[in-house]
């Protein structure tokens, strides 16, 4: 299929201070779409300039949340070529995750094409400054002008284009978690590794309550028996505990994040030993008083990594490695950024260059 590109005649300022860029406010001048319906499956690729889209009111992704989303980035290398960092498996989970939802899937290459086009055409947004990148936001939704319950006809698939500030501005410091105990963010059997809106929004008021208590995060719990740590906030979550690197298995309700399995294969590749495993509070718990729980971690496409340095049971706080950022922690935060920003060598195989 052929990718149409209408150029945006009235294009925006490009913003010159990298500190004010913040994280998804900022858009490029275009965006990607392409129309899906059963009589003619995926159809009308284009880029066009940035804008709203026109849906009708009845629009299934309104009613019954017909919606799914990936999240990558691009990245300056120090040679001024721009890179992405494993985006083939980002367009694998979004089919896995369109597979749960009944939303059509896409062709991984042709997803991959488009997404290099869209931004060799605003390849000049992609910025340069410590830490910045270029976010990647596709989307697939479901668009049927009807209110019944039924299986997506017709969708659409778009991706847009964001120039992030640095995550970190003032350093890699450890955040303190809360452990919710009431809400739940997924079940097994539901669409707990699927990557689509409900989840994040299920997810927003223990995220709220955390927040009003002074905490950065909620550490999830399995839905069914409250006792097995999932995820903390919207990343995947590791434990260091007694030289061993525990994070939580693959069960159906946690997100197969694209930086957990680069995670593992780091920690493994250097001997740490890792277990993919069930995890509860209480051996947690224990492990804290007992000394033996070294380092915890979250991580995700925005963060990379985010060190915890305090957990909070039942409003009992514990305190981890001192409140600061661990060693293999720091390792593998400067590990993959490197790769990612082209500074490292990729032995992986991990990046692809824009061209």
């Amino acid at each position: 299929m052929e990718i149409r590109i209408e150029k945006n005649l009235s294009p925006k300022a490009k913003p010159t201070d990298a500190s004010a860029l913040g994280f998804g406010k900022i858009f490029t001048d275009h965006m990607f779409m392409m129309d899906y319906d059963r009589e003619n499956g995926w159809h009308d690729a284009r880029i066009v300039p940035y804008g709203d889209l026109a849906i009708s009111p009845a629009a299934t992704v309104l009613h019954y949340g017909a919606e799914i989303f990936e999240g990558l980035k691009a990245y300056r290398r120090p040679d001024g070529e721009i890179q992405l960092f494993r985006p083939w498996d980002n367009f694998e989970r979004m089919n896995n995750s369109a597979d749960r939802l009944c939303l059509p899937k896409l062709d991984p290459e042709f997803a991959l094409k488009a997404l290099k086009a869209l931004i060799n055409l605003d390849r000049d947004w992609v910025p340069s400054a410590e830490g910045t990148s270029l976010y990647i936001r596709p989307f697939l939704f479901g668009n049927d002008p009807f209110l019944g319950v039924h299986t997506v006809n017709k969708a659409m698939f778009v991706i847009i284009l964001s120039p992030s500030g640095s995550y970190y501005k003032e350093g890699v410091n450890p955040v303190r978690i809360m452990i919710e105990t009431e809400d739940v963010r997924a079940v097994r059997g539901g669409t707990g590794y699927a990557k689509c809106g409900g989840n994040y929004a299920a997810s927003m008021r223990a995220g709220e309550k955390a927040e009003q208590k002074g905490f950065a995060q909620v550490l999830w719990l399995d839905g069914v028996e409250r006792k097995y740590v999932e995820e903390v906030g919207s990343m995947n979550v590791m434990f260091k505990i007694s030289g061993t690197v525990v994070t939580p298995k693959l069960t159906g309700s946690v997100l197969p994040g694209v930086t957990r399995r680069s995670c593992i294969a780091l920690l493994q590749s250097w001997g740490v030993p890792v277990e993919e495993r069930l995890l509860s509070v209480q051996e947690l718990e224990d492990a804290v008083r007992n000394g033996t729980l070294e380092e915890a971690f979250g991580c995700g496409t925005a963060a990379v990594v985010s060190p915890i340095g305090e957990l909070s049971v039942d409003d009992v706080p514990y305190v981890v490695n001192g409140g600061k950022i661990g060693p293999i922690t720091q390792r593998l935060y400067g590990e993959l950024t490197g790769i990612q920003w082209g500074r490292r060598p990729d032995t992986f195989g991990w990046t692809e260059i824009v061209k």
